[in-house]
């Protein structure tokens, strides 16, 4: 007779699983294709190829020499140990990484001020004004090919204001942008070290996202809370990888500088060949992502939004049957948009997608629905 696992204690199967799609985000060497709204411009993809060819060159070269083994063995494990021990130093203290973070009162405030029922677009455009990457993101999709065409007139003319920009989207409309650019933005950006995880973590939030607004409109729930719950659930993993590459990126290119001083082409070879700690980050999102992801929060004096309690609520609450309906729902998009790219990269057996389901106790009707969405392309209009 089968058990079934649904809602109580996650099951130490369902753990591995999740933590099965962390690890491919991460670790895994398969290269994401480009995203969406096509954000990662060709030039970092071509950067980031050829910096994988380099490497491997130099790596295959330097394993051919015993000594040259030797050093490069060394001095990796070096800078490796530096970058890993600033990490944990930085992520011991949420206080720090807040510091060190692109995350401000003004966007959460925003992001809060997106959950009310009845938006008010003078208090959303100060702040939107306030936030130069949001105004441009906002503006350049505005003044899109894609959107001109839905423009009643002057189609032609680019469009500046941000409150003609703000007129032209709608208000309602800006429920969806707005999270969706908040946390594009505090992805990993410019860095061709983690180009394709940035790219896979982004497209797993995306689908969390969709999904999640599936969900919450086939239940007549708050579709903008759960949405933006979502998408938000990445913030500690997005945080805790915009801080490693920053870290590792400085410590590197020090060490490239001083090996180019000295022209001593061994140490040089060494610290071009040595990867960035993905193993060790993935250990610390693990441990940190999803605490802080309220732990920021809570630090900029929104311990009462109801996205801080519905993360906290995520991060805390031990059995699944124990969240309220718009933390379920949450849970549950993030197992389908889980199945679904773990599916996509062959790293899930059939019983254990059932399984997963089972725990999280996705109906047929709600598996039907999400099987109908398209993942590939976020409805933004």
């Amino acid at each position: 007779m089968a058990i079934s696992v649904a809602g109580g204690v996650r099951p130490g199967k369902i753990i591995e699983i999740e933590h099965r799609l962390y690890q491919q985000l991460i670790l895994g060497k398969q290269k994401a294709g480009p995203t969406l709204l096509d954000d990662l411009d060709r030039e970092l993809e071509a950067d980031a190829n050829k910096l994988d060819v380099e490497r491997e060159a130099i790596l295959s070269r330097l394993l051919k020499q015993i000594q040259a083994r030797e050093v490069f063995e060394a001095i990796s494990k070096q800078l490796t140990e530096t970058v890993n021990n600033a990490i944990e130093h930085q992520l011991a203290s949420p206080e720090l990484v807040l510091d060190k973070s692109e995350i401000n009162e003004s966007q959460i405030l925003l992001l809060e001020l997106l959950l009310a029922k009845n938006l008010d677009a003078t208090r959303l455009r100060p702040l939107i004004s306030n936030l130069s990457w949001l105004c441009r993101d906002l503006t350049n999709m505005v003044n899109s090919p894609a959107f001109r065409a839905r423009r009643p007139q002057s189609s032609d003319v680019r469009v500046t204001d941000i409150k003609l920009v703000m007129n032209y989207i709608g208000i309602e409309n800006l429920r969806t942008i707005i999270p969706y650019f908040c946390l594009r933005n505090w992805l990993p950006s410019g860095n061709a070290k983690l180009l394709w995880t940035t790219r896979k973590l982004w497209r797993y939030s995306i689908v969390s996202g969709i999904a999640a607004n599936a969900l919450a409109q086939l239940h007549n729930t708050d579709s903008a809370l759960v949405y933006s719950g979502a998408l938000m659930n990445q913030l500690g993993t997005s945080v805790v990888l915009s801080l490693s590459a920053r870290l590792f990126d400085k410590t590197w290119g020090n060490w490239i500088r001083e090996a180019s001083s000295s022209r001593d082409k061994e140490v040089y070879d060494a610290v071009i060949a040595t990867e960035f700690p993905a193993k060790a980050v993935f250990e610390q999102v693990l441990s940190h992502g999803h605490k802080l992801n309220w732990q920021l929060l809570e630090l900029l004096k929104f311990e009462q939004s109801p996205l801080t309690q519905l993360l906290k609520e995520l991060d805390q609450t031990l059995t699944y049957r124990e969240l309220s309906m718009p933390a379920a729902l949450v849970a549950r998009a993030n197992c389908y948009a889980k199945v679904l790219l773990l599916e996509e990269m062959r790293q899930i057996e059939p019983q254990e997608r059932r399984l997963m389901f089972d725990y999280y106790e996705l109906s047929e009707q709600e598996v039907l629905r999400l099987k109908a969405q398209n993942y590939r392309k976020l409805d933004l209009l």
